[in-house]
């Protein structure tokens, strides 16, 4: 018994170090301002590769241009390699979209994209930009986990509804299997990771999974 349990620590420490090589080899950087610029296609794929595996989104530009613009520009430039997932809420929504670097986060924040109506409907699947008030479109998504309607119309600090940009077409049963235990309360500190990047997270929630890279794959 104590062989096995030694082993399953080990193995444990060994993913726990692999995972921080990564997120480290990944780390983020400040963009130049002429990447605001860049244009994405009508359509194209991104696979992001994540703890639990991999999942594949499509992005729709005619859906909600501007919000995929900045999909786009995020994508290329890398920044949601070693993001947390860190609100899964089960039979709702996962999000994510906080770097692990201070300065690269408030690079964005001070550059949200304008608002949009909404074109699409928060169908299972789809995915939508994460948006506390007017103009506050910026880094975040979130994947609906099931047919969100009310998200097409709610009205929230005076927003009307959330516009969907993509959908995922491959890879759902992996965003189903991610950690959730936690449900919404991560979500409550965005503010200290935001600030304090991944290591707060791993402390106060160390069961998270997280996206170790995120790449365009089609055009």
């Amino acid at each position: 018994m104590v062989v096995v349990t030694m082993t399953f620590m080990k193995r444990n420490l060994l993913l726990y170090l692999f995972l921080l090589t990564c997120l480290h080899t990944y780390a983020q950087v400040i963009p130049d301002q002429s990447l605001l610029m860049a244009h994405a296609p009508p359509k194209f794929q991104a696979k992001f590769h994540t703890t639990k595996g991999d999942f594949t989104m499509e992005v729709n530009r005619s859906w909600s241009p501007l919000a995929a613009d900045r999909l786009y520009q995020l994508l290329i430039t890398g920044y949601y390699n070693g993001n947390s997932l860190f609100r899964v809420q089960k039979g709702f929504v996962v999000q994510f979209g906080i770097s692990d670097s201070r300065e690269v986060n408030f690079f964005w924040d001070k550059r949200p994209v304008y608002d949009e109506p909404v074109a699409g409907s928060n169908l299972k699947g789809t995915v939508s930009c994460a948006r506390d008030g007017m103009t506050s479109r910026t880094t975040q998504l979130f994947i609906n986990l099931k047919d969100n309607f009310k998200l097409d119309t709610v009205n929230f600090n005076g927003l009307h509804g959330f516009p969907p940009v993509a959908k995922v077409i491959s890879g759902f049963e992996v965003i189903e299997s991610l950690y959730g235990g936690y449900g919404f309360d991560p979500a409550n500190y965005q503010d200290s990771v935001m600030v304090h990047g991944n290591s707060y997270l791993k402390k106060k929630f160390p069961e998270l999974d997280f996206i170790i890279e995120a790449t365009v794959t089609a055009e």
